[in-house]
């Protein structure tokens, strides 16, 4: 899809109705589709936060993003704020936590959580991944978590994400990416680029872009298969469609990746 206009407001619409509605939503899911298995349980995590958690991810890149005490830390599409608290209990008083997000209603929910909290060196900020409004050379770690499949141009996110390390820093995501092609149908489907599936990248073209924009020491932490229930398919693609996409070995994966500036 190259209507990146189209696929951000798609985004955006999709986010802020899930940080308006009152249930539990998860990433890639809405009234009528669930994506529940993309999910990792954040429960039994230091400095979890459950207002924070809308069950938005594909990961949990704070375990692998070896944060320390007294670091920076920003995290890209912060939501609810659920990974930000997370990290601001690893960097303790000493250290600062920004989350980044481009739709309102998520900010207004994480500064809500944030108000119910004791924490000062915490904030939340509004902006495009792909044009971060943050100051160079700012922070030690950038974390993220099934967000960057999001945002169209992943190499102008990488870019940033790069701008925006100190020297020496690295960055620590989770994120949606394919081995084998998914169906056109499918790939051009804005409501579904939104939830995470059609937007993701073959992973070697994901990981070949993090190395071009200048990271090194480049590592998988983690890898999962996902399985997206049929029903969510059949929404956008016929079953002798389906069946074709089945027999071509396409895997929907979570990586944990991490790379170093």
């Amino acid at each position: 899809m190259k209507d990146h206009k189209k696929i951000k407001e798609s985004v955006k619409e999709k986010y802020a109705s899930i940080a308006k509605s009152t249930d539990n939503c998860c990433c890639c899911s809405n009234k009528e589709t669930d994506y529940s298995a993309f999910n990792e349980n954040y429960s039994e995590v230091n400095g979890y936060f459950k207002d924070a958690d809308l069950n938005l991810g594909c990961g949990l890149p704070t375990e692998h993003a070896s944060i320390k005490k007294g670091d920076a830390v920003l995290d890209l599409g912060s939501g609810a704020g659920n990974d930000c608290f997370i990290a601001r209990e690893i960097v303790g008083d000493d250290g600062k936590v920004v989350g980044l997000d481009f739709t309102d209603e998520m900010i207004n929910k994480a500064n809500k959580n944030l108000q119910s909290s004791s924490y000062k060196n915490m904030e939340f900020v509004k902006g495009d991944i792909e044009n971060i409004p943050l100051k160079e050379n700012s922070f030690n770690v950038v974390i993220s978590n099934c967000v960057l499949n999001l945002v169209p141009d992943k190499e102008k996110a990488f870019s940033e994400i790069h701008r925006t390390l100190k020297k020496g820093g690295h960055f620590c995501v989770s994120d949606i990416v394919l081995k084998g092609d998914l169906p056109e149908e499918i790939r051009n489907t804005a409501m579904l680029y939104a939830g995470c599936v059609s937007g993701a990248l073959q992973k070697e073209e994901y990981l070949n872009i993090i190395k071009e924009k200048g990271f090194k020491n480049i590592e998988i932490k983690k890898e999962r298969q996902l399985q997206v229930p049929d029903k969510i398919f059949l929404e956008y693609i016929s079953e002798e469609e389906l069946n074709r996409f089945k027999a071509l070995g396409t895997g929907i994966f979570s990586i944990t990746v991490l790379g170093e500036k």
